[in-house]
Protein backbone atom coordinates (compact mmCIF):
# COMPACT_ATOMS: atom_id res chain seq x y z
CA UNK A 1 0.00 0.00 0.00
CA UNK A 2 2.91 2.33 0.66
CA UNK A 3 4.08 2.15 -2.95
CA UNK A 4 0.55 2.65 -4.28
CA UNK A 5 0.11 5.76 -2.15
CA UNK A 6 3.49 7.13 -3.21
CA UNK A 7 2.64 6.50 -6.87
CA UNK A 8 -0.64 8.37 -6.53
CA UNK A 9 1.14 11.36 -5.00
CA UNK A 10 3.86 11.09 -7.66
CA UNK A 11 1.25 11.39 -10.42
CA UNK A 12 0.40 14.84 -9.13
CA UNK A 13 4.01 16.03 -9.28
CA UNK A 14 4.65 14.36 -12.64
CA UNK A 15 1.55 16.07 -14.00
CA UNK A 16 2.76 19.39 -12.61
CA UNK A 17 6.09 18.96 -14.39
CA UNK A 18 4.44 18.07 -17.69
CA UNK A 19 2.00 20.97 -17.40
CA UNK A 20 4.81 23.43 -16.74
CA UNK A 21 6.74 22.22 -19.81
CA UNK A 22 3.79 21.93 -22.21
CA UNK A 23 1.66 24.91 -21.17
CA UNK A 24 3.68 27.23 -18.95
CA UNK A 25 1.29 30.16 -19.40
CA UNK A 26 -0.86 29.70 -16.29
CA UNK A 27 2.16 29.24 -14.00
CA UNK A 28 3.96 32.17 -15.62
CA UNK A 29 0.89 34.32 -14.93
CA UNK A 30 0.91 33.31 -11.25
CA UNK A 31 4.62 34.07 -11.00
CA UNK A 32 4.12 37.47 -12.64
CA UNK A 33 1.20 38.24 -10.33
CA UNK A 34 3.49 37.51 -7.36
CA UNK A 35 6.24 39.70 -8.85
CA UNK A 36 8.59 36.74 -9.34
CA UNK A 37 10.79 36.13 -12.39
CA UNK A 38 9.54 33.83 -15.13
CA UNK A 39 12.68 31.67 -15.08
CA UNK A 40 11.54 30.19 -11.73
CA UNK A 41 9.15 27.92 -13.60
CA UNK A 42 12.00 25.75 -14.94
CA UNK A 43 13.59 24.76 -11.61
CA UNK A 44 10.08 24.08 -10.33
CA UNK A 45 9.35 21.83 -13.32
CA UNK A 46 12.60 19.91 -12.79
CA UNK A 47 11.89 19.61 -9.04
CA UNK A 48 8.39 18.29 -9.77
CA UNK A 49 9.77 15.67 -12.18
CA UNK A 50 12.57 14.54 -9.86
CA UNK A 51 10.17 14.44 -6.93
CA UNK A 52 7.81 12.15 -8.83
CA UNK A 53 10.68 9.82 -9.70
CA UNK A 54 11.94 9.86 -6.11
CA UNK A 55 8.53 9.04 -4.69
CA UNK A 56 8.06 6.07 -7.00
CA UNK A 57 11.63 4.81 -6.57
CA UNK A 58 11.57 5.29 -2.82
CA UNK A 59 14.72 7.41 -2.79
CA UNK A 60 15.35 9.30 0.50
CA UNK A 61 11.65 9.36 1.21
CA UNK A 62 11.74 11.18 4.53
CA UNK A 63 13.69 14.23 3.34
CA UNK A 64 11.88 14.17 0.00
CA UNK A 65 8.47 14.13 1.68
CA UNK A 66 9.51 16.99 3.98
CA UNK A 67 10.79 19.02 1.02
CA UNK A 68 7.60 18.36 -0.93
CA UNK A 69 5.42 19.31 2.05
CA UNK A 70 7.29 22.62 2.28
CA UNK A 71 6.98 23.08 -1.50
CA UNK A 72 3.21 22.48 -1.37
CA UNK A 73 2.80 24.90 1.53
CA UNK A 74 4.89 27.59 -0.15
CA UNK A 75 3.30 27.28 -3.57
CA UNK A 76 -0.21 27.25 -2.11
CA UNK A 77 0.02 31.01 -1.68
CA UNK A 78 0.11 31.49 -5.44
CA UNK A 79 -3.44 30.11 -5.40
CA UNK A 80 -4.81 32.23 -2.57
CA UNK A 81 -7.13 34.14 -4.86
CA UNK A 82 -10.38 34.30 -2.93
CA UNK A 83 -12.34 35.74 -5.85
CA UNK A 84 -11.60 32.56 -7.83
CA UNK A 85 -13.17 29.43 -6.27
CA UNK A 86 -11.01 27.16 -8.45
CA UNK A 87 -7.79 28.74 -7.17
CA UNK A 88 -9.08 28.59 -3.59
CA UNK A 89 -9.68 24.86 -4.03
CA UNK A 90 -6.11 24.41 -5.27
CA UNK A 91 -4.88 26.39 -2.23
CA UNK A 92 -6.68 23.98 0.14
CA UNK A 93 -5.60 20.95 -1.90
CA UNK A 94 -1.95 21.96 -1.57
CA UNK A 95 -2.28 22.05 2.22
CA UNK A 96 -4.00 18.64 2.21
CA UNK A 97 -1.18 17.17 0.11
CA UNK A 98 1.37 18.74 2.47
CA UNK A 99 -0.39 16.98 5.34
CA UNK A 100 -0.22 13.64 3.56
CA UNK A 101 3.46 14.18 2.83
CA UNK A 102 4.12 14.96 6.50
CA UNK A 103 2.46 11.66 7.40
CA UNK A 104 4.69 9.91 4.84
CA UNK A 105 7.76 11.61 6.34
CA UNK A 106 6.74 10.62 9.86
CA UNK A 107 6.28 6.99 8.86
CA UNK A 108 9.79 6.71 7.43
CA UNK A 109 12.84 5.74 9.40
CA UNK A 110 15.31 6.55 6.60
CA UNK A 111 17.21 9.81 6.82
Amino acid sequence: MDLAGRCLIAILFAGGAVQKWIDPGPVLALLAQAGLPAWMIWPAAVFNALAAIGLVAGIALRPLALALAAYCAATSYFHLIQADPWQTTIFVKNWAIAGGLLILAASRKDA
